[in-house]
């Protein structure tokens, strides 16, 4: 609709492109626009597939394709941050199209058009790609909250002074953790950068409460008083169709031991009996599903569940006479070139579903999903709808999923979740405040970075961070006093100070040292122990846990990313494999893997455990199959 009232505030080739590809705006891009184009900080929450991320882009590349660069060595004008890598590469991949199709547009209308540069940098860029960055930056830069502490910690910092606008994706995914804390000093270190005050928009999920995202992602001016954020809330409910299903009739049997005379295998398995389970009927019925539906994504809350589920849908795919792969695993512990492969796999179709963890539940464009599997319940209500929401990707097409509990713990809780997703009763969302080990990694950072900074101006830059905005004195000069080597007791003599701190003159310098510490030890992601998976030319595979490699040996086949692979050496740092189709391999496993329960969802269990035994069997039978969602069998 070309002449919506909303496009007038764009350019003519972008009224245009946008009408020749779109029926009309949608709600959040209606509501949002006005607020970004008079340069307001906002927020803007809306459901998967509601066009949020354009909302946010193309005002933004509305200006690039209408005004000449600034000098080439700050060239850099829009910094988009991902918390994850693989939607960084999604979206770069994604803003090819609306350019293209601009710079036809102004083609056709004879319009000034002025070709913007697109880059990315994230942990995956390589040295030689991060010089030519620095040279060369471009446009829009699309990269992780790490990346940019590591931009801010050297001299690459000076290609940011021009950035006007920050857009941060999937806020929430970052706004209750350590990384969001981080990732807001490092916004508020930025501001110190830029020759003007960066317009902030974020784009999140359905939140409860908006408001306290909303100052996450504004935080503090100079004077203390908060940044106005404006709310876009677009956050209307997609039709959900979720069931939760259980495929066997009596899960109270399950894990009971089988009689002996009926039990397979050597003598010697007496000692550990076997014992009825539940995933030999989960099999069929996921296989049926995936085959009746063009496209599915299945959800696990583990890495080597994804493994050992997608290795054995193909082996009960291969017994129904289906020949080629019709699954495979995908996670964060593949490389990303393999997951890039299986993610193009399923949207052309060569594939029939993907099993994956969290490394798909976020905003990345999967294509036309039409059904979504949840194996054992997701854990959260914001989870469960992130992840079903996957499912009818595109504007008013509703989510459809099913969920399959693993026991009967699982099935309350399971019970519990569909429930609230179809109530929209979201968790409680809280920003972490005043971690102090996050403020003292970037206080190294900063003060390498601002030799002779005095404490009065680095306590303004900290709390402009919502995260830090309540930080007493007291508490600032207690983490400066550790840093500076004034410990509170001899069991941290052990400890290198990494700044000096004059006293009398209220200045703060860096060590020899920290800023290389700073650097090299950025970032709250933990070391998780992982060896890297490598064929022998060097190309990366994924990753293992430590434990699994030192249980490992070569010649040894295990699977990752459901293909076989064989090691053949095994270093101090890395596994060398290289393929080995067609044999079979042992699941691999990791540790640290699944998610917790939130404090709500938890209360919820326990009043629905409460409703049902207040009911008579009848009445909590129709209860639980009507507005629970539950089978017969559950």
């Amino acid at each position: 609709m070309a002449d919506h009232p909303v496009l007038e505030g764009f350019s003519p080739a972008v009224r245009e492109w946008f009408a020749a590809s779109f029926p009309e705006p949608t709600p959040p891009q209606v509501q949002g626009w006005p607020a970004i184009q008079s340069g307001q900080h906002t927020l803007v929450c809306a459901p998967t597939g509601s066009g949020k991320t354009l909302t946010a882009f193309l005002s933004s590349i509305d200006r690039l394709v209408t005004s000449e660069p600034p000098e080439p060595k700050a060239r850099t004008r829009v910094l988009y941050i991902s918390p994850l890598r693989a939607l960084a590469f999604d979206v770069e991949k994604n803003l090819r199209s609306p350019l293209m199709g601009i710079r036809l547009a102004a083609e056709r209308l004879d319009v000034p058009f002025v070709e913007p540069t697109v880059a990315m940098r994230t942990g995956d860029t390589t040295s030689r790609e991060r010089q030519q960055l620095g040279r060369r930056p471009p446009d829009l830069l699309i990269t992780t909250p790490e990346s940019l502490y590591l931009m801010l910690t050297s001299e690459i910092r000076n290609t940011l002074v021009n950035v006007d606008t920050v857009i941060i994706d999937e806020i929430h995914a970052m706004a209750t953790t350590k990384r969001g804390a981080h990732l807001m000093l490092s916004l508020e270190r930025l501001e110190q950068v830029t020759r003007q005050s960066p317009q902030r928009i974020g784009l999140s999920a359905t939140q409860r409460p908006l408001e306290e995202i909303a100052h996450f992602l504004g935080g503090h001016a100079a004077d203390g008083s908060r940044r106005p954020v404006t709310i876009v809330d677009a956050g209307v409910r997609k039709p959900l169709e979720v069931d939760v299903v259980v495929p066997v009739e009596d899960m109270g049997a399950i894990g009971q031991v089988i009689p002996e005379s009926l039990q397979s295998g050597p003598a010697h398995m007496a000692l550990n009996p076997q014992r009825t389970s539940i995933w030999p009927s989960i099999y069929p019925r996921i296989l049926q599903q995936v085959l009746a539906h063009r496209s599915t994504i299945i959800f696990c809350n583990g890495r080597r569940l994804t493994e050992r589920l997608a290795a054995r849908l193909n082996e009960a795919a291969e017994q129904e006479g289906f020949e080629g792969e019709l699954v495979k695993a995908h996670h964060g512990s593949l490389a990303r070139d393999q997951r890039v492969v299986i993610e193009d796999q399923l949207k052309r179709g060569e594939l029939r579903a993907i099993v994956a963890t969290s490394s798909l539940e976020l905003g990345i464009d999967m294509g036309a999903v039409d059904l979504v599997i949840q194996v054992e319940s997701p854990g959260a209500v914001s989870r469960g709808l992130q992840r079903i929401g996957r499912a009818g990707h595109s504007v008013g097409e509703p989510s459809k999923g099913t969920v399959y509990p693993k026991h009967r713990g699982d099935l309350l809780e399971a019970a519990v979740v569909t429930r609230r997703m179809k109530e929209g009763l979201i968790e409680t969302s809280r920003f972490l405040r005043n971690p102090l080990d996050v403020l003292a990694q970037q206080i190294v950072a900063h003060v390498s970075m601002h030799p002779d900074c005095t404490v009065e101006a680095l306590g303004r830059v900290v709390r402009g961070a919502a995260c830090f905005a309540e930080l007493s004195d007291e508490l600032l000069r207690n983490v400066l006093d550790l840093l500076a080597g004034r410990y509170p007791s001899d069991e941290f003599n052990e400890l290198r100070p990494r700044l000096v701190w004059d006293r009398v003159n209220g200045t703060l310098r860096a060590r020899d040292g920290a800023k290389r510490l700073a650097i090299t030890s950025g970032g709250t992601i933990p070391d998780r122990g992982l060896f890297g998976v490598f064929l022998p030319d060097g190309t990366r595979v994924g990753e293992l846990d430590e434990e699994m490699v030192y249980e490992s040996r070569p010649g040894e086949t295990f699977l990752l990313g459901a293909s076989t692979w064989r090691i053949e050496d095994i270093t101090f740092e890395r596994v060398v494999v290289s393929p080995a189709p067609g044999e079979p391999g042992k699941m691999p496993f990791w540790h640290g893997d699944s998610p917790g329960r939130p404090l709500e969802l938890g209360r919820a269990l326990g009043a629905f455990q409460r409703e049902v035994r207040a009911q008579p069997d009848e009445a909590a039978l129709g209860n639980l199959i009507n507005d629970y969602g539950l089978d017969a069998f559950a």
